[in-house]
């Protein structure tokens, strides 16, 4: 294991000296491309006034620290800078406009931080150098009104197409916020925005995006790594930032079903680490605790906390939309897996999420996924193919024999004290989540080969 400095600069000019431990491997982080700030954070802005919205200093430092956060989370390979094949040490020194502000916060982004990588994070703010203390400009046009009265994240997953419908349905005109990725997540996310502008052609909503990746070799000697388990601290960065720019109280929906969203492990084989924890309900109270030390005025939700995501599917308030837009939909983990396999990308079919959206979209089902039917042939434990669906089969199984372990269950993952009057129905939709997953795995075999 080694352990990693990373700090901000702005430009060459930008030379401040960072003291570093004789252990640490220090990199530079360049938030510069002449005068516009790097990394798609300047044309995010850009594309922000546009739309009139005018985000504060401190909604582009969170946009900045985002750039930290991702590029070290997708520039620092597990397998080579970690001890355990997993958790990374690094420290980040990040220029902001308020140092004194950002440092009370910092043990509310560390917790947050470790809580969604499962790496051990030092977080450091220095202030930003004259030439750029001020970044943040105020909305175009203040005498006009802002369109939008709330934001949602739009991954092109299902859950946030559903967000979007049923916001459209209920008379909101949101903003649309997305990472544009892979290609595939970036061509859902253009096709399913295209389905709702067909079928909301009168509604003043809109969409933004941020472009924001880092080429290999960012850190010498150090190969990229594949999981992006930080990537929702952008996402979640960016609509902030522009919830900020609205100049009022805002809400963020994050919309995500509960099962998902709990992250229980299935099996002793599947860490919680493992698995996405962007919608946990530990992870959404630390934002909403940030916001507040930040004096953000905004909050974040996730509409569908205690939702399957068949209830989801069956309760959407427009149903011609949503099977308008399902198939373009996409909810794979790793998309572009096929790629080297010289196959489309797309859903495979085997991966958690393809199941949970098989599950919900049982009898109504357009996606085309690599395994097409999963009772074809016996699925193999040892390969990727048959490993979550025999973890499904063991979470099930468990459930069966013991109803009652829901309830010890949903603490697995992390803590779910931020919301102690929702245990009984956090447990609930546990239970619910898996029955649904379970009726479409009912013949299904599995065995190692």
């Amino acid at each position: 294991m080694r352990r990693h400095l990373l700090i901000g600069h702005f430009g060459s000019e930008d030379d401040v000296s960072i003291p570093a431990a004789s252990d640490e491997i220090v990199s530079k982080l360049d938030l510069l491309v002449g005068d516009r700030l790097a990394h798609g954070i300047g044309y995010a802005l850009s594309d922000m006034a546009k739309l009139n919205l005018g985000p504060s200093e401190v909604a582009v430092d969170l946009m900045v620290l985002a750039a930290h956060i991702h590029a070290s989370d997708t520039r620092l390979a597990r397998s080579t800078e970690s001890q355990d094949g997993w958790s990374r040490e690094i420290r980040l020194v990040v220029p902001v406009s308020d140092p004194k502000l950002w440092t009370r916060s910092a043990s509310i982004v560390k917790r947050a931080l470790d809580f969604l990588t499962g790496d051990r994070w030092q977080i450091g703010f220095r202030a930003r150098p004259a030439a750029q203390a001020t970044l943040a400009k105020p909305r175009p046009k203040p005498l006009l009104p802002v369109p939008f009265d709330a934001i949602n994240l739009f991954s092109g997953g299902l859950d946030s197409l559903i967000g979007a419908i049923d916001t459209l349905e209920a008379g909101g005109a949101p903003l649309l916020v997305s990472h544009a990725g892979e290609g595939a997540v970036s061509k859902s996310q253009e096709e399913c925005y295209e389905v709702l502008k067909t079928a909301y052609p009168d509604t003043s909503f809109d969409r933004l995006r941020i472009w924001m990746t880092f080429g290999d070799g960012l850190i010498d000697g150090v190969e990229s790594e594949s999981t992006t388990r930080g990537r929702s601290f952008l996402f979640f960065s960016l609509g902030v930032a522009a919830g900020a720019g609205m100049g009022k109280e805002f809400v963020m929906r994050v919309p995500e079903n509960g099962l998902i969203a709990l992250n229980v492990p299935l099996d002793r084989l599947r860490l919680g680490a493992l698995s996405t924890r962007t919608t946990h309900p530990f992870y959404m109270a630390r934002w909403n605790e940030l916001l507040d030390a930040l004096g953000i005025d905004g909050e974040l939700v996730n509409p569908y906390w205690d939702k399957t995501k068949g209830e989801m599917v069956k309760e959407c308030t427009n149903r011609d939309a949503l099977d308008a837009a399902t198939g373009h939909s996409l909810s794979c983990s790793s998309p572009a897996k096929a790629r080297w396999k010289g196959e489309p990308q797309g859903h495979c079919g085997y991966c958690l999420p393809c199941l949970i959206r098989r599950a919900s979209l049982d009898g109504s089902d357009p996606t085309k996924y690599g395994v097409q039917d999963l009772k074809e042939s016996t699925l193999d434990t040892r390969q990727a193919k048959g490993q979550q669906v025999r973890s499904f089969q063991l979470a099930l199984g468990r459930l069966a024999r013991r109803p009652d372990v829901a309830r010890l269950l949903i603490h697995k993952p992390g803590p779910l004290s931020d919301y102690p009057d929702r245990i009984d129905s956090y447990a609930d939709v546990y239970r619910r989540g898996l029955e649904e997953v379970g009726k479409i795995l009912d013949g299904v075999k599995t065995a190692p080969s």
